[in-house]
């Protein structure tokens, strides 16, 4: 390419606009690709729940204290293994307007199996199937189960596990620390379970 700009010497004010506009569009891409920091605001979305109810993370933010986006699979063991403690940390977040948000990425899976686990677990919280993978690729969550936790203003303050694999409740002191309106730490912790395939 350089060789190309030499060959063809145009002025070099056109060669810097060049440059910049690539530059510009390296760092678009490199910033879209790149994973989400604590602190950093989450890409908001919208879509239809299994339940047929609407849904809109921007609308959740404005009407909670904390938002809870877990990415989940009812085909994985790690996932399904926290389906009662989920069950509980909503029982006992919820009165305090904690909402929480499942995203079933597997693309094996149907509306009616992710709609039956839901029902089966009593899952009443909002349920949002994501065949394409494209919420995965939006938030880099790259396992089930992942955990992201947002503020009320939309920045993540926690990102990780649900609990250890000794047993530590990360995810449940991360939340006493948000609305307590203390510092989370860890505010990041290595999730482990199944790979989400956002081919």
């Amino acid at each position: 390419m350089l060789g190309n700009l030499r060959r063809q010497s145009p002025r070099p004010s056109r060669v810097i606009r060049q440059l910049s506009h690539a530059a510009f569009l390296a760092l678009l891409l490199s910033a879209g690709a790149s994973a989400l920091e604590i602190g950093d605001a989450v890409p908001s979305f919208s879509g239809t729940t299994v339940q047929g109810d609407s849904f809109s993370l921007a609308e959740a933010q404005r009407g909670h204290r904390a938002v809870v986006v877990i990415f989940r699979s009812t085909l994985c063991p790690y996932s399904n293994y926290y389906n009662d403690a989920l069950h509980d940390l909503v029982g006992q977040y919820e009165p305090q307007k904690v909402l929480f948000v499942a995203v079933h990425s597997d693309r094996l899976e149907t509306e009616d199996d992710i709609r039956t686990h839901a029902r089966k677990h009593g899952h009443t919280f909002p349920v949002i199937r994501d065949p394409r993978g494209e919420l995965a690729r939006l938030l880099d969550a790259r396992r089930t189960p992942e955990v992201f936790v947002l503020d009320q203003g939309g920045k993540l303050r926690y990102h990780g596990r649900i609990a250890s694999k000794l047993g530590t409740p990360d995810l449940r002191n991360a939340l006493d620390a948000l609305l307590a309106g203390q510092p989370i730490n860890p505010a990041e912790t290595k999730s482990f379970g199944c790979s989400i395939d956002r081919s």
